[in-house]
């Protein structure tokens, strides 16, 4: 049996904020078959004497985006064991 879960990740920078344009955002939605949905969050800010290259930002806030969600994921996947178990569990990350 094969199930395909699907990754969405948005990103948002500050430019269409604030004029200074030094932040990326980046919203990664992770969708399991069965409809479940996990979020993450994640940011890079760009030093003022950095080279303008928005791409590095997208990279580094989406990177860190999904490792919110595989962090989340994690914690899901150690709940769903312990109520099983009937004792914590906790799963190395």
């Amino acid at each position: 049996m094969t199930h395909t879960w699907h990754v969405t990740i948005n990103l948002f920078d500050t430019d269409d904020l604030k004029a200074d344009g030094v932040v990326t955002k980046a919203h990664a939605v992770l969708t399991t078959s069965s409809g479940t949905t996990l979020n993450g969050y994640g940011r890079a800010r760009r030093s003022p004497g950095d080279p303008d290259v928005p791409e590095i930002g997208e990279e580094l806030a989406s990177a860190r985006a999904l490792r919110d969600v595989a962090d989340r994921l994690l914690k899901a996947t150690s709940d769903d064991i312990s109520q099983l178990e009937h004792h914590e569990v906790h799963l190395p990350q």
